[in-house]
């Protein structure tokens, strides 16, 4: 058995239930972990929000897609993305379905090795916010030279297309809220606030133009910005605002596109061994119990910390 979070209807987070289900054994190609972190993200609540169509059907929904933890038992040919698996390694579950657990019954291929360097939460915390920026970052071909303007530079995805960003050689401009200036700036970025006059500010910083950009946030003031500035719309890329990308003519990743989910998955080792090298860095703003889903979702639908939400079983 394990004890494991479902949305038993479609709303809030007042529908997240912790409830018992069994688990059965390994079968080839499988794995059993010992969950030790789960990372938090907002897909996890838009699934019951009504956000994907309200099919009754789908209920309960099973919710989280990344975690860390020890492996417990595996079956025959359990070989994961960097070679065989085995019981007692430590590892990052990615693309599972029903990460909010005690225990993952996962396909080996959703395995990963983690490095020793990487605490639980940040492990845990990695993949969904190190896919997406890679993702933007391929997208719109971002290389030395390029001034990038990053829309949300503070949260968990643009965070790291920040650090990704300056690894390339780029120049880095980033909307965030003042607390977070100082921050931003230890990443490499140069940061500016969000608001009225945005674009105005991104100009003075930025007179010769901007090559790229990337909307973390998917509001209107980030789109009409990033039109306004880049001129090739091929290098302006939202993880958000999907319906403007349509209407609009620039790109957009994740929301289902199998390109995107193959490029990230073709991504996952070498993120993780980026991380692990300390190329990425994670931060953690809060942890909750998995009692707590539902609280965590609360929280991070409202203006909360830098970082990600992790869940502890």
């Amino acid at each position: 058995m394990t004890r494991t979070a479902v949305a038993t209807a479609f709303g809030g987070p007042e529908v997240v239930r912790i409830v018992d289900e069994a688990l059965a054994k390994p079968s080839a190609g499988q794995v059993l972990v010992e969950v030790k972190a789960i990372g938090v993200n907002p897909f996890d609540y838009k699934v019951y929000s009504g956000a994907f169509g309200s099919d009754e059907s789908t209920l309960p929904r099973h919710l989280g897609s990344e975690a860390s933890g020890v492996v417990l038992e595996v079956g025959s040919a359990a070989t994961g993305p960097a070679g065989p698996i085995s019981v007692g390694d430590e590892v990052i579950v990615s693309g599972a379905q029903g990460a909010y657990a005690e225990r993952l019954l996962v396909p080996a291929d959703a395995v990963l090795p983690k490095p020793e360097s990487l605490g639980w939460e940040e492990a845990a915390g990695l993949l969904v916010v190190a896919g997406t920026a890679y993702d933007t970052l391929v997208v719109t071909n971002v290389g030395k030279g390029d001034t990038v303007l990053v829309h949300g530079a503070a949260g968990g995805v643009g965070s790291v297309v920040v650090q990704r960003a300056t690894a390339r050689g780029a120049r880095v401009i980033g909307t965030a809220r003042q607390v977070n200036h100082d921050e931003l700036r230890s990443l490499g970025a140069e940061p500016v606030e969000y608001g009225e006059g945005l674009l105005g500010r991104v100009k003075e910083l930025a007179p010769d133009g901007v090559d790229v950009a990337i909307d973390t946030v998917g509001t209107d003031e980030a789109v009409d910005v990033s039109l306004e500035l880049v001129a090739d719309k091929q290098r302006i890329v939202t993880i958000a605002a999907f319906e403007r990308a349509g209407t609009d003519g620039f790109q957009s990743v994740g929301g289902g596109n199998p390109e995107s989910a193959e490029r990230r998955k073709k991504a996952r080792l070498d993120l993780v061994n980026s991380a692990g090298a300390g190329d990425i860095s994670i931060t953690i703003a809060k942890t909750f119990p998995l009692d707590d889903a539902a609280t965590a979702h609360a929280e991070l639908k409202a203006e909360h910390p830098r970082g990600k939400f992790v869940l502890i079983p």
